[in-house]
């Protein structure tokens, strides 16, 4: 599979299956379609057979396919054609263009994997200071009762964690909530018990939490710091439009309350292992000023997310909103590269790709492993796929004290891949995307193997957007 597309002045031709990229002029841009078009009706494939690749490329073949070229290319010079083919007809030969599908026939013995759980959500507060208008969480009751995880609880959903680990070393737990800083003791108390029992079980345990910063202060900083891997920083950018989206109980806004504790974090971790982490919604579709004033506060980690919301929803994204994100993508793209060229470069989640090495099979299969390597914990320990489906009791697991129980559920995610979404098999993005959010897709359209349409639309876009800075970088460097 070819994607080709131009973004910022770039040629940009993407060889899915093998993740290859290439920047071309623009006859072999245009050319590329045309020798995948005759080379299909000559073999039926345009892949280059497994025995000849890497081999010298057939002088005979080149010859045939230009001259069948020529004819559909003939705004450009015959010279000029000929070259093109042979320079695609090289990256043919050694691999990098019109390239076999190779996990589609590995995906059977992918589903039969054995998995370990290596993460936990754990839920130590539903409960919450704030009320954010767009929250999934239901203002941290989860569409249930409001509650705070007991040490008990906690205790238990580490051992299970360590039980279920298998041969995996390094085990990741995230406090989460509503705002888990409202159990903040309990938060200590299961960091330091899983600092006890660590080296004995031969695991390391990194811990990250998710706060809305309103609770935070200097004790807790320190602390954060000392035993923390990372720290996610809630802000919906300007003031103006998270005070709006981000309200108290009360109706008072937050953003002179946080952003003042947020610098200090980001200082005080050396603008490391954090991020500032924001959502849009129909109310800022310009969410790229709300990106730019985050990287101008000096925040180097910086993510900025698209609501997921039921259209009804007076700030959901609207298919008609589309056309005006992806240009806010782009123009975030060249900010982007505005400011790393001015010495003022900021990391943006969404444009993080490896386009050397990349993730391992089964993350490019499967994505972040819900409901098999990572579930959710809830403050009275029943486990679920992941944190956005707890209140959904249709999907409840087990618990932290018996284990998983429903291994049926546990089935469907482990067998849930890009191979199953049907969405999925024409997408240039699928071993970017990982087939995108079970969540999502289950609470549209009630089936995990589907997909939410806009969404990826979205992350089509994002993937572009990350590809091109890729190229301009590259181009930078020489």
């Amino acid at each position: 599979m070819i994607h080709e597309f131009k973004n910022n002045g770039f040629n940009i031709v993407l060889d899915v299956n093998s993740g290859s990229v290439h920047v071309v002029d623009e006859i072999v841009y245009d050319a590329i379609p045309v020798v995948e078009e005759i080379l299909k009706d000559k073999f039926g494939t345009a892949q280059i057979p497994d025995e000849e690749e890497g081999k010298d490329v057939d002088s005979s073949l080149v010859k045939e396919v230009f001259e069948k070229a020529k004819e559909k290319l003939e705004q450009y010079d015959s010279n000029e054609v000929l070259e093109a083919v042979e320079d695609i007809m090289e990256l043919r030969a050694i691999g990098q263009l019109y390239t076999d599908d190779i996990y589609q026939n590995y995906v059977e013995e992918f589903k039969e994997r054995g998995t370990v759980v290596k993460a936990l959500c754990l839920n130590v507060a539903h409960d919450c200071n704030l009320r954010c208008k767009y929250c999934f969480a239901d203002e941290g009751e989860y569409h249930g009762r409001k509650a705070l995880m007991s040490f008990e609880v906690g205790k238990a959903a580490l051992d299970f964690l360590v039980k279920n680990s298998g041969n995996r070393r390094n085990l990741e737990v995230d406090f989460f909530g509503g705002e888990p800083l409202l159990n903040w003791n309990v938060v200590k108390q299961l960091v330091e018990y899983g600092r006890s029992i660590e080296k004995e079980a031969g695991k390391n345990f990194r811990f990250t939490i998710t706060t809305n910063g309103t609770l935070l202060n200097q004790e807790i900083l320190d602390y954060v710091n000392k035993e923390m891997g990372n720290i996610v920083l809630s802000i919906d950018g300007r003031k103006e439009v998270n005070d709006k989206m981000r309200p108290k109980a009360g109706g008072q806004g937050t953003y002179d309350e946080i952003v003042p504790k947020y610098i200090k974090v980001a200082e005080s971790r050396h603008q490391l292992r954090y991020f500032v982490r924001g959502t849009f919604t129909h109310n800022n579709l310009d969410f790229s000023e709300d990106v730019k004033q985050l990287a101008d506060l000096g925040f180097k980690q910086i993510s900025m997310e698209p609501v997921v919301a039921s259209p009804s929803d007076w700030y959901a994204i609207k298919e008609e909103d589309l056309p005006k994100l992806k240009e806010e993508y782009d123009k975030l793209a060249k900010l982007y590269l505005q400011y790393k060229k001015e010495g003022k470069g900021f990391n943006f989640f969404h444009f993080n790709i490896d386009l050397s090495g990349g993730p391992c099979v089964a993350k490019r299969l499967s994505g972040c492993g819900s409901g098999c390597e990572y579930l959710g914990v809830t403050p009275w320990g029943d486990l679920y796929p992941c944190h956005q489906f707890v209140g959904n009791e249709d999907f409840i697991m087990g618990n932290v004290f018996e284990g998983i129980k429903r291994f049926d559920i546990q089935k469907k995610f482990k067998e849930s891949n890009v191979y199953s979404r049907e969405e999925c098999q024409k997408c240039f993005a699928r071993y970017y995307c990982s087939g995108g959010c079970s969540a999502n897709a289950y609470n549209f359209n009630g089936n995990i193997n589907t997909v939410y349409k806009e969404g990826c639309e979205l992350q089509r876009k994002r993937i572009e957007c990350a590809i091109m800075i890729k190229a301009a970088l590259a181009e930078e460097e020489g």
